[in-house]
Protein backbone atom coordinates (compact mmCIF):
# COMPACT_ATOMS: atom_id res chain seq x y z
CA UNK A 1 0.00 0.00 0.00
CA UNK A 2 1.30 3.49 -0.76
CA UNK A 3 3.27 5.21 1.96
CA UNK A 4 0.62 7.90 2.23
CA UNK A 5 -1.57 5.46 4.16
CA UNK A 6 1.38 4.13 6.16
CA UNK A 7 0.03 0.59 6.10
CA UNK A 8 2.08 -2.28 4.74
CA UNK A 9 0.62 -4.55 2.06
CA UNK A 10 0.77 -7.66 4.22
CA UNK A 11 -2.09 -9.47 2.52
CA UNK A 12 -1.01 -8.57 -0.95
CA UNK A 13 2.04 -10.71 -1.48
CA UNK A 14 0.24 -14.04 -1.72
CA UNK A 15 2.35 -17.03 -2.77
CA UNK A 16 4.35 -15.52 -5.60
CA UNK A 17 7.35 -14.46 -3.51
CA UNK A 18 9.79 -17.30 -4.29
CA UNK A 19 13.10 -15.50 -4.38
CA UNK A 20 14.60 -18.97 -4.66
CA UNK A 21 13.31 -22.31 -5.93
CA UNK A 22 10.31 -24.06 -4.44
CA UNK A 23 10.85 -26.82 -2.55
CA UNK A 24 2.70 -39.19 4.04
CA UNK A 25 -0.79 -38.13 4.73
CA UNK A 26 -3.60 -40.62 4.96
CA UNK A 27 -6.72 -40.16 2.88
CA UNK A 28 -10.07 -39.88 4.54
CA UNK A 29 -13.50 -39.18 3.06
CA UNK A 30 -14.17 -39.17 -0.68
CA UNK A 31 -15.97 -36.34 -2.42
CA UNK A 32 -18.91 -36.99 -4.69
CA UNK A 33 -17.79 -36.97 -8.30
CA UNK A 34 -18.06 -33.41 -9.56
CA UNK A 35 -20.50 -32.80 -12.35
CA UNK A 36 -18.98 -32.65 -15.80
CA UNK A 37 -18.64 -29.84 -18.26
CA UNK A 38 -21.08 -28.58 -20.82
CA UNK A 39 -19.36 -27.33 -23.96
CA UNK A 40 -22.27 -25.06 -24.85
CA UNK A 41 -23.68 -23.46 -21.71
CA UNK A 42 -27.26 -22.38 -22.24
CA UNK A 43 -28.63 -18.96 -21.46
CA UNK A 44 -31.89 -20.65 -20.50
CA UNK A 45 -30.35 -22.73 -17.74
CA UNK A 46 -32.63 -22.59 -14.70
CA UNK A 47 -29.72 -21.69 -12.40
CA UNK A 48 -28.64 -18.65 -14.43
CA UNK A 49 -29.33 -15.53 -12.34
CA UNK A 50 -32.15 -13.46 -13.77
CA UNK A 51 -30.94 -10.69 -16.03
CA UNK A 52 -27.50 -12.22 -16.55
CA UNK A 53 -28.39 -14.61 -19.37
CA UNK A 54 -26.28 -12.80 -21.97
CA UNK A 55 -23.22 -12.86 -19.72
CA UNK A 56 -23.59 -16.53 -18.78
CA UNK A 57 -24.03 -17.65 -22.39
CA UNK A 58 -21.22 -15.64 -24.02
CA UNK A 59 -18.64 -17.55 -26.01
CA UNK A 60 -14.95 -17.49 -25.10
CA UNK A 61 -12.59 -16.85 -28.01
CA UNK A 62 -9.23 -18.20 -26.92
CA UNK A 63 -6.12 -16.91 -28.69
CA UNK A 64 -2.53 -18.07 -28.42
CA UNK A 65 -0.56 -15.60 -26.29
CA UNK A 66 2.81 -17.34 -26.12
CA UNK A 67 4.56 -19.85 -23.86
CA UNK A 68 1.85 -22.49 -24.34
CA UNK A 69 -0.77 -20.07 -23.03
CA UNK A 70 -4.14 -19.03 -24.39
CA UNK A 71 -5.80 -15.74 -23.47
CA UNK A 72 -9.28 -14.27 -23.77
CA UNK A 73 -11.53 -11.55 -22.44
CA UNK A 74 -15.11 -11.84 -21.23
CA UNK A 75 -17.68 -9.31 -20.15
CA UNK A 76 -19.34 -8.97 -16.75
CA UNK A 77 -21.69 -6.31 -15.38
CA UNK A 78 -20.12 -3.29 -13.75
CA UNK A 79 -22.92 -3.39 -11.17
CA UNK A 80 -24.68 -6.68 -10.46
CA UNK A 81 -27.54 -4.65 -9.03
CA UNK A 82 -28.09 -3.24 -12.51
CA UNK A 83 -27.14 -6.03 -14.96
CA UNK A 84 -28.60 -4.17 -17.94
CA UNK A 85 -26.23 -1.27 -17.34
CA UNK A 86 -22.59 -0.82 -18.22
CA UNK A 87 -20.29 -3.83 -18.59
CA UNK A 88 -16.56 -4.24 -17.94
CA UNK A 89 -13.98 -6.66 -19.30
CA UNK A 90 -12.16 -9.42 -17.42
CA UNK A 91 -8.95 -10.94 -18.74
CA UNK A 92 -8.50 -14.70 -18.37
CA UNK A 93 -5.86 -17.15 -19.51
CA UNK A 94 -5.28 -20.87 -19.41
CA UNK A 95 -2.48 -23.37 -19.49
CA UNK A 96 -4.18 -26.35 -21.12
CA UNK A 97 -3.20 -29.98 -20.48
CA UNK A 98 -3.55 -32.62 -23.17
CA UNK A 99 -6.57 -34.76 -22.42
CA UNK A 100 -7.63 -32.83 -19.32
CA UNK A 101 -11.40 -32.60 -18.91
CA UNK A 102 -11.44 -30.35 -15.85
CA UNK A 103 -10.67 -26.67 -15.31
CA UNK A 104 -9.01 -25.31 -12.17
CA UNK A 105 -9.49 -21.61 -11.48
CA UNK A 106 -6.69 -20.09 -9.38
CA UNK A 107 -6.09 -16.89 -7.41
CA UNK A 108 -2.68 -16.00 -5.89
CA UNK A 109 -3.82 -13.59 -3.18
CA UNK A 110 -3.86 -9.88 -2.59
CA UNK A 111 -6.24 -8.31 -2.96
CA UNK A 112 -4.49 -7.10 -6.06
CA UNK A 113 -2.62 -10.26 -7.09
CA UNK A 114 -2.73 -11.25 -10.75
CA UNK A 115 -4.03 -14.69 -11.62
CA UNK A 116 -2.79 -14.14 -15.18
CA UNK A 117 0.75 -13.75 -13.89
CA UNK A 118 0.39 -16.77 -11.67
CA UNK A 119 -0.61 -19.03 -14.55
CA UNK A 120 2.05 -17.56 -16.83
CA UNK A 121 4.99 -17.58 -14.41
CA UNK A 122 4.40 -19.74 -11.34
CA UNK A 123 2.14 -22.71 -12.02
CA UNK A 124 4.85 -24.81 -13.65
CA UNK A 125 7.08 -24.58 -10.58
CA UNK A 126 4.45 -24.40 -7.83
CA UNK A 127 2.05 -27.11 -8.94
CA UNK A 128 2.92 -30.78 -9.06
CA UNK A 129 3.34 -32.45 -12.46
CA UNK A 130 0.31 -34.61 -11.76
CA UNK A 131 -1.91 -31.63 -11.01
CA UNK A 132 -0.76 -29.90 -14.20
CA UNK A 133 -1.56 -33.03 -16.23
CA UNK A 134 -5.01 -33.37 -14.69
CA UNK A 135 -6.31 -29.82 -15.12
CA UNK A 136 -6.48 -26.96 -17.52
CA UNK A 137 -5.30 -24.22 -15.14
CA UNK A 138 -7.31 -21.01 -15.53
CA UNK A 139 -6.05 -17.63 -14.38
CA UNK A 140 -7.91 -14.36 -14.15
CA UNK A 141 -7.26 -10.85 -12.97
CA UNK A 142 -10.17 -9.94 -10.67
CA UNK A 143 -12.06 -6.78 -11.53
CA UNK A 144 -9.96 -3.71 -10.85
CA UNK A 145 -6.71 -5.70 -11.02
CA UNK A 146 -4.05 -5.83 -13.71
CA UNK A 147 -5.59 -6.34 -17.13
CA UNK A 148 -9.22 -6.56 -15.92
CA UNK A 149 -10.57 -3.00 -16.06
CA UNK A 150 -7.89 -1.84 -13.63
CA UNK A 151 -8.17 0.70 -10.86
CA UNK A 152 -5.93 3.59 -11.89
CA UNK A 153 -4.71 6.24 -9.46
CA UNK A 154 -1.39 7.97 -10.05
CA UNK A 155 1.51 7.88 -12.47
CA UNK A 156 4.63 5.79 -11.96
CA UNK A 157 6.60 8.94 -11.17
CA UNK A 158 4.05 10.00 -8.55
CA UNK A 159 4.15 6.52 -7.01
CA UNK A 160 7.95 6.68 -6.83
CA UNK A 161 7.76 10.12 -5.25
CA UNK A 162 5.28 8.94 -2.63
CA UNK A 163 7.41 5.94 -1.68
CA UNK A 164 10.37 8.25 -0.98
CA UNK A 165 8.58 10.58 1.43
CA UNK A 166 9.47 10.03 5.07
CA UNK A 167 5.95 10.38 6.46
CA UNK A 168 5.36 8.59 9.77
CA UNK A 169 1.68 8.35 10.57
CA UNK A 170 2.28 7.62 14.26
CA UNK A 171 3.83 11.11 14.67
CA UNK A 172 1.28 13.95 15.00
CA UNK A 173 3.54 16.36 13.11
CA UNK A 174 3.34 14.18 9.98
CA UNK A 175 -0.36 13.34 10.09
CA UNK A 176 -1.63 16.58 8.54
CA UNK A 177 0.55 16.12 5.46
CA UNK A 178 -0.44 12.45 5.22
CA UNK A 179 -4.11 13.41 5.25
CA UNK A 180 -3.58 16.04 2.56
CA UNK A 181 -1.70 13.63 0.31
CA UNK A 182 -4.21 10.86 0.92
CA UNK A 183 -7.02 13.19 -0.12
CA UNK A 184 -5.11 13.89 -3.34
CA UNK A 185 -4.54 10.18 -3.87
CA UNK A 186 -8.22 9.36 -3.35
CA UNK A 187 -9.24 12.15 -5.73
CA UNK A 188 -6.84 10.85 -8.38
CA UNK A 189 -8.22 7.31 -8.02
CA UNK A 190 -11.78 8.59 -8.41
CA UNK A 191 -10.94 10.77 -11.41
CA UNK A 192 -8.87 8.16 -13.23
CA UNK A 193 -10.99 5.09 -12.45
CA UNK A 194 -14.55 6.41 -12.54
CA UNK A 195 -17.61 4.43 -11.45
CA UNK A 196 -15.64 1.19 -11.36
CA UNK A 197 -14.02 2.34 -8.11
CA UNK A 198 -17.24 1.60 -6.21
CA UNK A 199 -17.64 -1.90 -7.68
CA UNK A 200 -14.34 -3.72 -7.09
CA UNK A 201 -15.55 -5.41 -3.90
CA UNK A 202 -14.97 -9.11 -3.26
CA UNK A 203 -18.65 -10.05 -3.56
CA UNK A 204 -18.74 -8.66 -7.11
CA UNK A 205 -15.49 -10.48 -7.93
CA UNK A 206 -16.98 -13.74 -6.62
CA UNK A 207 -20.00 -13.24 -8.88
CA UNK A 208 -17.58 -12.76 -11.76
CA UNK A 209 -16.12 -16.16 -10.91
CA UNK A 210 -19.50 -17.74 -11.52
CA UNK A 211 -19.67 -16.13 -14.95
CA UNK A 212 -16.22 -17.61 -15.66
CA UNK A 213 -17.48 -21.02 -14.54
CA UNK A 214 -20.46 -20.78 -16.87
CA UNK A 215 -18.58 -19.62 -19.96
CA UNK A 216 -16.06 -22.42 -19.46
CA UNK A 217 -18.97 -24.83 -19.62
CA UNK A 218 -18.51 -26.17 -16.08
CA UNK A 219 -21.51 -27.10 -13.97
CA UNK A 220 -19.39 -26.76 -10.84
CA UNK A 221 -16.24 -24.74 -10.17
CA UNK A 222 -12.93 -26.26 -9.10
CA UNK A 223 -10.77 -23.66 -7.39
CA UNK A 224 -7.42 -23.19 -5.67
CA UNK A 225 -7.01 -19.89 -3.82
CA UNK A 226 -4.16 -18.60 -1.69
CA UNK A 227 -4.19 -15.92 1.03
CA UNK A 228 -6.81 -13.29 0.06
CA UNK A 229 -7.86 -15.84 -2.57
CA UNK A 230 -9.31 -17.90 0.27
CA UNK A 231 -11.64 -15.04 1.19
CA UNK A 232 -12.62 -14.69 -2.46
CA UNK A 233 -13.22 -18.44 -2.67
CA UNK A 234 -15.17 -18.63 0.57
CA UNK A 235 -17.32 -15.71 -0.59
CA UNK A 236 -18.06 -17.58 -3.83
CA UNK A 237 -18.90 -20.74 -1.90
CA UNK A 238 -21.29 -18.83 0.34
CA UNK A 239 -23.02 -17.21 -2.64
CA UNK A 240 -23.12 -20.34 -4.82
CA UNK A 241 -22.83 -23.40 -2.54
CA UNK A 242 -24.33 -25.76 -5.11
CA UNK A 243 -21.71 -24.69 -7.64
CA UNK A 244 -18.75 -25.64 -5.45
CA UNK A 245 -16.76 -28.49 -6.97
CA UNK A 246 -13.34 -29.17 -5.48
CA UNK A 247 -12.22 -26.14 -3.49
CA UNK A 248 -8.84 -25.69 -1.77
CA UNK A 249 -8.32 -22.55 0.35
CA UNK A 250 -4.66 -22.24 1.40
CA UNK A 251 -3.57 -19.65 3.98
CA UNK A 252 -7.04 -18.57 4.99
CA UNK A 253 -8.33 -15.17 5.92
CA UNK A 254 -10.98 -15.05 8.62
CA UNK A 255 -14.22 -13.54 7.24
CA UNK A 256 -15.48 -12.90 10.79
CA UNK A 257 -12.59 -10.65 11.79
CA UNK A 258 -12.92 -6.88 11.83
CA UNK A 259 -10.22 -4.88 10.01
CA UNK A 260 -8.46 -3.95 13.25
CA UNK A 261 -8.39 -7.59 14.34
CA UNK A 262 -6.83 -8.65 11.04
CA UNK A 263 -4.11 -6.04 11.40
CA UNK A 264 -3.39 -7.01 15.00
CA UNK A 265 -3.15 -10.71 14.19
CA UNK A 266 -0.74 -10.01 11.35
CA UNK A 267 1.36 -7.74 13.52
CA UNK A 268 1.70 -10.50 16.12
CA UNK A 269 2.39 -13.08 13.39
CA UNK A 270 5.24 -11.08 11.90
CA UNK A 271 6.64 -10.29 15.35
CA UNK A 272 6.92 -14.03 16.01
CA UNK A 273 8.42 -14.64 12.57
CA UNK A 274 11.04 -11.95 13.19
CA UNK A 275 12.01 -13.77 16.37
CA UNK A 276 12.30 -17.06 14.47
CA UNK A 277 14.42 -15.42 11.78
CA UNK A 278 16.65 -13.77 14.39
CA UNK A 279 17.16 -17.11 16.11
CA UNK A 280 18.55 -18.44 12.83
CA UNK A 281 20.40 -15.23 12.03
CA UNK A 282 22.43 -15.00 15.24
CA UNK A 283 23.64 -18.57 14.73
CA UNK A 284 24.80 -17.88 11.19
CA UNK A 285 27.90 -16.22 9.79
CA UNK A 286 27.47 -12.58 8.84
CA UNK A 287 24.45 -11.78 11.00
CA UNK A 288 24.51 -8.06 11.89
CA UNK A 289 22.92 -8.73 15.28
CA UNK A 290 24.24 -10.71 18.23
CA UNK A 291 23.46 -12.07 21.67
CA UNK A 292 20.10 -13.56 22.55
CA UNK A 293 17.02 -13.30 20.36
CA UNK A 294 15.61 -10.60 22.64
CA UNK A 295 18.80 -8.53 22.57
CA UNK A 296 19.04 -8.98 18.79
CA UNK A 297 15.47 -7.76 18.44
CA UNK A 298 16.31 -4.65 20.46
CA UNK A 299 19.23 -4.03 18.09
CA UNK A 300 16.88 -4.40 15.11
CA UNK A 301 14.42 -1.96 16.67
CA UNK A 302 17.20 0.53 17.27
CA UNK A 303 18.28 0.27 13.65
CA UNK A 304 14.69 0.85 12.48
CA UNK A 305 14.55 3.93 14.71
CA UNK A 306 17.74 5.18 13.06
CA UNK A 307 16.18 4.76 9.60
CA UNK A 308 13.03 6.57 10.81
CA UNK A 309 15.11 9.63 11.64
CA UNK A 310 17.65 9.35 8.82
CA UNK A 311 16.27 7.63 5.71
CA UNK A 312 18.83 5.69 3.70
CA UNK A 313 19.73 6.40 0.07
CA UNK A 314 20.21 3.71 -2.58
CA UNK A 315 22.89 3.62 -5.24
CA UNK A 316 20.40 4.90 -7.84
CA UNK A 317 19.75 7.98 -5.72
CA UNK A 318 16.36 7.03 -4.35
CA UNK A 319 15.53 7.83 -0.75
CA UNK A 320 14.44 4.80 1.28
CA UNK A 321 12.34 5.94 4.25
CA UNK A 322 11.32 3.60 7.05
CA UNK A 323 8.02 2.46 5.51
CA UNK A 324 9.65 1.36 2.26
CA UNK A 325 12.56 -0.15 4.20
CA UNK A 326 10.16 -2.22 6.31
CA UNK A 327 8.20 -3.25 3.20
CA UNK A 328 11.46 -4.65 1.82
CA UNK A 329 12.43 -6.22 5.15
CA UNK A 330 9.11 -8.04 5.44
CA UNK A 331 9.06 -9.65 2.01
CA UNK A 332 11.59 -12.46 2.68
CA UNK A 333 9.71 -13.33 5.89
CA UNK A 334 6.92 -14.78 3.74
CA UNK A 335 9.06 -17.85 2.99
CA UNK A 336 11.61 -19.17 5.48
CA UNK A 337 13.77 -20.50 2.65
CA UNK A 338 14.54 -16.85 1.92
CA UNK A 339 15.71 -15.95 5.45
CA UNK A 340 19.42 -16.22 4.53
CA UNK A 341 18.84 -13.54 1.87
CA UNK A 342 17.27 -11.31 4.51
CA UNK A 343 20.30 -11.83 6.74
CA UNK A 344 22.63 -10.81 3.90
CA UNK A 345 20.49 -7.79 3.02
CA UNK A 346 20.35 -6.58 6.63
CA UNK A 347 24.10 -7.10 7.07
CA UNK A 348 24.68 -4.85 4.06
CA UNK A 349 22.32 -2.21 5.40
CA UNK A 350 23.54 -2.26 9.01
CA UNK A 351 27.26 -2.72 8.45
CA UNK A 352 27.83 -0.95 5.13
CA UNK A 353 24.92 1.45 4.75
CA UNK A 354 24.01 -0.40 1.55
CA UNK A 355 20.23 -0.46 1.18
CA UNK A 356 20.07 -1.69 -2.43
CA UNK A 357 19.00 -5.27 -1.65
CA UNK A 358 16.31 -4.21 0.81
CA UNK A 359 15.04 -1.69 -1.74
CA UNK A 360 15.05 -4.46 -4.34
CA UNK A 361 12.75 -6.47 -2.09
CA UNK A 362 10.48 -3.45 -1.65
CA UNK A 363 10.42 -2.94 -5.42
CA UNK A 364 9.51 -6.59 -5.88
CA UNK A 365 6.61 -6.19 -3.47
CA UNK A 366 5.46 -3.07 -5.32
CA UNK A 367 5.98 -4.62 -8.80
CA UNK A 368 8.44 -1.87 -9.74
CA UNK A 369 10.66 -2.61 -12.71
CA UNK A 370 14.29 -1.56 -13.09
CA UNK A 371 13.29 1.16 -15.56
CA UNK A 372 11.07 2.84 -12.99
CA UNK A 373 7.75 1.60 -14.35
CA UNK A 374 5.31 -0.45 -12.31
CA UNK A 375 4.23 -3.74 -13.84
CA UNK A 376 0.90 -3.82 -12.08
CA UNK A 377 -1.59 -1.74 -10.14
CA UNK A 378 -1.49 -4.09 -7.15
CA UNK A 379 -1.10 -1.35 -4.53
CA UNK A 380 -4.00 0.69 -5.89
CA UNK A 381 -6.22 -2.38 -6.22
CA UNK A 382 -5.28 -3.47 -2.70
CA UNK A 383 -6.50 -0.16 -1.30
CA UNK A 384 -9.65 0.01 -3.40
CA UNK A 385 -10.82 -3.53 -2.65
CA UNK A 386 -10.03 -3.43 1.06
CA UNK A 387 -11.80 -0.09 1.51
CA UNK A 388 -14.99 -1.60 0.09
CA UNK A 389 -14.83 -4.97 1.83
CA UNK A 390 -14.73 -3.98 5.51
CA UNK A 391 -15.56 -0.89 7.56
CA UNK A 392 -12.49 0.65 9.16
CA UNK A 393 -12.07 2.12 12.64
CA UNK A 394 -11.62 5.61 11.23
CA UNK A 395 -11.28 8.69 13.35
CA UNK A 396 -8.26 10.06 15.17
CA UNK A 397 -9.17 8.61 18.57
CA UNK A 398 -9.94 5.12 17.26
CA UNK A 399 -6.78 4.99 15.16
CA UNK A 400 -4.71 6.25 18.07
CA UNK A 401 -5.99 3.49 20.34
CA UNK A 402 -5.31 0.88 17.68
CA UNK A 403 -1.77 2.21 17.18
CA UNK A 404 -1.08 1.97 20.92
CA UNK A 405 -2.31 -1.62 20.99
CA UNK A 406 -0.27 -2.57 17.91
CA UNK A 407 2.90 -1.19 19.48
CA UNK A 408 2.15 -3.14 22.65
CA UNK A 409 1.64 -6.54 20.97
CA UNK A 410 4.24 -6.04 18.24
CA UNK A 411 6.97 -3.66 19.42
CA UNK A 412 9.11 -4.17 16.31
CA UNK A 413 6.54 -3.63 13.56
CA UNK A 414 3.37 -2.40 15.27
CA UNK A 415 3.83 1.31 14.63
CA UNK A 416 4.43 0.71 10.92
CA UNK A 417 1.07 -1.05 10.61
CA UNK A 418 -0.89 1.72 12.30
CA UNK A 419 -3.14 4.40 10.84
CA UNK A 420 -3.88 2.45 7.67
CA UNK A 421 -7.52 3.46 8.04
CA UNK A 422 -6.67 6.99 6.92
CA UNK A 423 -6.87 5.94 3.28
CA UNK A 424 -10.30 4.35 3.57
CA UNK A 425 -11.65 7.17 5.73
CA UNK A 426 -10.95 9.59 2.87
CA UNK A 427 -12.14 7.23 0.10
CA UNK A 428 -15.02 8.40 -2.09
CA UNK A 429 -16.91 5.12 -1.73
CA UNK A 430 -18.21 3.73 1.53
CA UNK A 431 -17.78 0.04 2.37
CA UNK A 432 -20.31 -2.32 0.82
CA UNK A 433 -19.16 -5.38 2.78
CA UNK A 434 -18.84 -6.25 6.42
CA UNK A 435 -17.14 -8.82 8.59
CA UNK A 436 -19.22 -11.93 9.17
CA UNK A 437 -19.13 -15.72 9.11
CA UNK A 438 -19.39 -17.55 5.77
CA UNK A 439 -20.85 -21.03 6.00
CA UNK A 440 -21.49 -22.07 2.37
CA UNK A 441 -24.26 -24.31 3.65
CA UNK A 442 -24.93 -27.27 1.39
CA UNK A 443 -21.64 -27.12 -0.53
CA UNK A 444 -19.39 -30.02 -1.40
CA UNK A 445 -16.50 -30.56 0.99
CA UNK A 446 -13.93 -27.74 1.03
CA UNK A 447 -10.28 -28.25 1.98
CA UNK A 448 -8.78 -25.48 4.12
CA UNK A 449 -4.98 -25.49 4.48
CA UNK A 450 -3.26 -23.65 7.33
CA UNK A 451 0.41 -23.17 8.25
CA UNK A 452 1.17 -23.08 11.97
CA UNK A 453 3.71 -20.23 11.71
CA UNK A 454 2.21 -18.27 8.84
CA UNK A 455 2.83 -14.57 9.62
CA UNK A 456 0.58 -13.06 6.93
CA UNK A 457 -2.48 -15.27 7.42
CA UNK A 458 -2.08 -16.64 10.96
CA UNK A 459 -3.02 -20.27 11.56
CA UNK A 460 -6.00 -19.38 13.74
CA UNK A 461 -7.66 -17.82 10.70
CA UNK A 462 -7.57 -21.17 8.88
CA UNK A 463 -8.95 -22.87 11.97
CA UNK A 464 -11.74 -20.30 12.15
CA UNK A 465 -12.68 -20.57 8.47
CA UNK A 466 -12.74 -24.37 8.63
CA UNK A 467 -15.17 -24.15 11.56
CA UNK A 468 -17.37 -21.56 9.86
CA UNK A 469 -17.82 -23.51 6.66
CA UNK A 470 -20.63 -26.03 6.75
CA UNK A 471 -18.57 -28.79 5.13
CA UNK A 472 -14.82 -28.32 5.47
CA UNK A 473 -11.69 -30.26 6.39
CA UNK A 474 -8.62 -28.57 7.88
CA UNK A 475 -5.19 -29.69 6.67
CA UNK A 476 -2.24 -28.38 8.73
CA UNK A 477 1.34 -27.73 7.69
CA UNK A 478 3.61 -27.52 10.72
CA UNK A 479 6.14 -24.99 9.56
CA UNK A 480 7.02 -21.39 8.79
CA UNK A 481 6.04 -19.15 5.91
CA UNK A 482 2.98 -17.97 4.06
CA UNK A 483 0.70 -20.72 2.65
CA UNK A 484 1.74 -24.32 2.10
CA UNK A 485 1.02 -25.82 -1.32
CA UNK A 486 3.97 -25.49 -3.66
CA UNK A 487 6.48 -24.54 -0.95
CA UNK A 488 6.25 -26.99 1.95
CA UNK A 489 6.51 -30.80 1.71
CA UNK A 490 5.26 -33.91 -0.07
CA UNK A 491 2.64 -34.52 2.59
CA UNK A 492 0.86 -31.28 1.68
CA UNK A 493 1.35 -31.85 -2.05
CA UNK A 494 -0.08 -35.36 -1.90
CA UNK A 495 -3.03 -34.32 0.25
CA UNK A 496 -4.00 -31.37 -1.97
CA UNK A 497 -3.45 -33.37 -5.17
CA UNK A 498 -5.48 -36.25 -3.80
CA UNK A 499 -8.33 -33.87 -3.10
CA UNK A 500 -8.26 -32.00 -6.41
CA UNK A 501 -7.43 -34.90 -8.71
CA UNK A 502 -9.14 -37.87 -7.07
CA UNK A 503 -11.74 -36.18 -4.86
CA UNK A 504 -10.27 -37.76 -1.71
CA UNK A 505 -10.08 -35.43 1.25
CA UNK A 506 -7.36 -36.03 3.84
CA UNK A 507 -8.44 -37.37 7.22
CA UNK A 508 -9.73 -34.63 9.55
CA UNK A 509 -7.00 -32.80 11.45
CA UNK A 510 -4.22 -34.23 9.30
CA UNK A 511 -0.85 -32.75 10.29
CA UNK A 512 2.00 -32.48 7.77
Amino acid sequence: MPVRSSKLRLLAVGTLLALTGLTGCSAGSTLPEAEGTDANPSASSPDTPRGLESYYSQQVDWENCGDSLECATIKVPLDYGDPTGESIELSINRRAADGASRNLLVNPGGPGGSGLDMVESSVQTMFSDQLQKSYNVIGFDPRGVGESSPVTCQSDAETDEGRQENLRAWLPEDQEQIIEETEDYAADCAANTGDLLGHVDTVSAAKDMDVIRAVLGDKQLDYLGFSYGTFLGATYADLFPQKVGRFVLDGAMDPKSQAADLTKAQAVGFEHEIEAWLAQCIESEGCPFSGTVESAKVQLQQFFAQVENEPMVSSDGRTVPIIDFVNGFILPLYDNSNWPYLTQAMASAVNDGDVDTILGFADLAADRQSDGTYASNSSDAFTAINCLDRPMNAGEEAMGKEATELMRVAPTLGKYLSYGEIACDLWDHKPTGKAGALDAKGSNEILVVGTTSDPATPYQWSQSLAKQLDNATLLTYQGHGHTAYGRSNDCITNAVDGFLIDGKAPAPDTQC
